[in-house]
């Protein structure tokens, strides 16, 4: 990814900043949307992996949607050129404000993540006038195998409705006179490896499908949300997800009826490996033994590593052949989680130094924050 004149680059340019490769965000896309096509399948953008505006007037042109989970993020969507219909709104805690913003907007679907948020949304709607397009987060009650903090398709999770509370949603649903069922959305985890999760995953949305249909209740679009992982560890070995064998899963697994339309909503899958956190060695120090690289991003730039622990490939990009050495890699903020490894292999490493954290594309700028009161990292772009 980084080449000598890319290097010599990056030298030039204050540090910290986000740099993002276009052109494999480009190649990411091909071969997405070139799956999604196979199969005559739909995609709505996650907004909450990378909300920059250079990313998502490219991702539009590709035609995907929307996935948006704050009302922010809808008025973003919609002020950025996307579709409505092609917005879709999930959340656990969508305020009055944000579900009026969603049915002003005219938008696909407000995914209902409780009973109570559609009573709310069906009161809502009514007093503007309007019917609202809804959609039911079930919770099908699966282990995704992935960490604690990105799990949200088990029983003990926040998100969706159970599925064992079937008949009481029925009798909500056909209640409400101020919205329209338009499908159902299932979300299981984030960063899943493991594609029997996905199996079980159409599994499930079969039988919860046929429950519905016995009900009498017409399900016109299945949404199966996203969480493909990609490869955190060998980024320039594995820059894109296996989307082909993915949607071949689905393809092969689920019950799809005739005019039914299949959607999904990619987030890391797509931006996560283009983007990089670039930083400056400001220090190397030697303390009982142990080196410790001290760079000048911190926690405040790319704060997943001390969220929940996640790894990020580190490079040392201006000494690439030393000899290689044990190095701990922490940044500046007042916090000693704010560190990016441990016992590091690195090239022999000193002052002014220039290191990239790979695979920062997704869930890096879009979560940074002025703790410390630490300036907001600038973004710069490769074609």
């Amino acid at each position: 990814m980084f080449d000598a004149a890319t290097v010599n680059f990056l030298k030039t340019v204050d540090t910290p900043f986000y740099y993002y490769d276009l052109s494999l965000l480009r190649r990411t896309l091909d071969l997405y949307t070139a799956e999604l096509n196979k199969y005559k399948f739909k995609a709505h953008y996650a907004l909450k992996a990378n909300a920059n505006n250079r990313i998502l007037k490219l991702i539009k042109s590709y035609d995907l949607g929307a996935d948006c989970v704050s009302g922010n993020e809808v008025s973003l969507a919609l002020n950025q050129g996307f579709d409505p219909k092609s917005i879709v709104y999930a959340g656990v805690g969508k305020t009055d404000k944000e579900i009026e913003t969603a049915i002003a907007g005219d938008i696909f679907s407000v995914n209902c993540e409780s009973i109570p948020e559609i009573e709310v949304v069906n009161q809502i709607a009514g007093r503007m006038n309007k019917t609202a397009p809804v959609s039911l987060r079930i919770n099908p009650d699966i282990d995704p195998h992935t960490h604690e903090y990105i799990s949200t398709g088990r029983s003990k999770d926040k998100f969706g409705i159970s599925y064992r509370v079937f008949d009481e949603l029925i009798d909500i649903i056909n209640s409400c006179t101020n919205i329209k069922l338009v499908g159902l959305h299932f979300h299981v985890g984030s960063q899943i490896t493991d594609m029997k999760v996905f199996e079980l995953l159409a599994d499930r949305v079969n039988e919860i499908s046929l429950d519905f249909e016995r009900k009498g209740l017409n399900i016109e679009t299945i949404n199966l949300g996203g969480g493909l992982g990609v490869d955190y560890t060998e980024p320039n070995e594995y820059p894109i997800p296996d989307f082909s064998a993915y949607f071949s899963i689905f393809n092969k697994k689920l019950k799809r009826r005739s005019c039914q339309q299949i959607h999904f909503e990619p987030g890391r899958a797509i931006v996560a490996q283009c983007g990089s956190l670039i930083s400056k060695v400001l220090y190397v120090k030697i303390e009982n033994g142990d080196k410790i690289v001290i760079l000048d991003a911190g926690m405040n730039d790319l704060i997943r590593p001390a969220l929940y622990q996640a790894t990020h490939k580190v490079e040392n990009l201006t000494s690439l052949f030393g000899n290689l050495q044990e190095y701990d890699v922490v940044g500046p903020v007042c916090e000693s989680s704010d560190k990016f490894g441990q016992r590091l292999l690195l090239p022999e490493t000193m002052r002014g130094d220039i290191f990239a954290l790979r695979s920062a594309g997704a869930y890096g700028q879009v979560m940074a924050m002025r703790y410390n009161q630490r300036d907001i990292a600038k973004d710069f772009y490769s074609e």
